[in-house]
């Protein structure tokens, strides 16, 4: 079938400017920076600047606008064993920047961990707005939760301690179906096509789901059979190709993140 044109709202077109800026960003600087308490890569195929590159941590010098609070949270997180899970900061930086382009009220993340992304988000969505965050460990939660309130948004953050299907099969029981504006997709890859496809019953017209991790350690480009994960991931990127119900863009940030609009 012929490929959908642009269709989304205004703000979201004016908004692909600034993907331009994302994608050569990604192609430089890349998700994980060591040097910089991030997690490492676990192949060398992303193609990103080495770890003692200075143009990287140029990058982030003159990009980052980190509210001091999400910063004290990324610090708290990379001290975890499992710190590397966590969300580059610059990466969440572009989702805050379209949650507010999109003057987004109602947000969906699936896979919180210590809550990074949840509160970086909530820092910019209005005093009535909220994110639904979905996860099955509190425990991981509860480092970022102090600082969910000492930033004064923890009410926005609706935290669900239960499989991310059910907690998106409840909201669409609930009569939810078009009523959020963004959803975050970074949990458990054997269940992405789900995810995508709950969320974009939930996701108004014009609503954008950022989809994490489509690289996989460069695994997507020769999945192994036994690999149930980068099997997953290599059929919903090629599934995103030809889905007309969205238009789509595949960023070189981090391990790959693709954002796909809603027409």
């Amino acid at each position: 079938s012929e490929m959908p044109l642009l269709s989304v709202p205004k703000e979201v077109a004016v908004g692909t400017a600034m993907l331009g800026v994302a994608f050569a960003t990604g192609m430089l600087a890349g998700r994980r920076y060591p040097s910089l308490v991030f997690g490492t890569p676990k192949s060398s195929t992303s193609g990103m600047i080495g770890k003692s590159s200075p143009l990287r941590q140029y990058i982030l010098d003159h990009s980052l606008r980190e509210h001091p609070i999400l910063k004290k949270l990324r610090l708290l997180t990379a001290d975890h064993p499992w710190g590397r899970m966590m969300v580059s900061c610059e990466q969440a930086q572009l989702m805050a920047n379209l949650v507010k382009l999109i003057k987004a009220k109602k947000v969906i993340e699936i896979g919180v961990f210590t809550g990074y992304n949840a509160l970086n988000m909530a820092l910019v969505l209005p005093d009535n707005g909220r994110v639904i965050a979905c996860d099955i460990n509190e425990d991981y939660a509860k480092i970022g939760r102090p600082l969910w309130k000492e930033a004064g948004v923890e009410h926005k953050i609706d935290l669900r301690i239960k499989p991310a299907i059910q907690t998106l099969d409840e909201l669409l029981a609930n009569g939810e179906a078009e009523t959020f504006d963004f959803a975050f997709i970074d949990a458990d890859k054997e269940s992405y096509n789900d995810y995508y496809e709950k969320c974009l019953r939930l996701i108004k017209k014009g609503g954008i789901i950022a989809i994490d991790n489509v690289f996989w350690n460069g695994k997507v480009l020769k999945p192994r059979k036994d690999d149930l994960a980068a099997q997953t991931i290599h059929h919903l990127n090629e599934k995103l190709l030809r889905d007309a119900r969205v238009n789509i863009s595949m960023l070189p940030m981090g391990d790959g993140v693709t954002l796909a609009f809603k027409l």
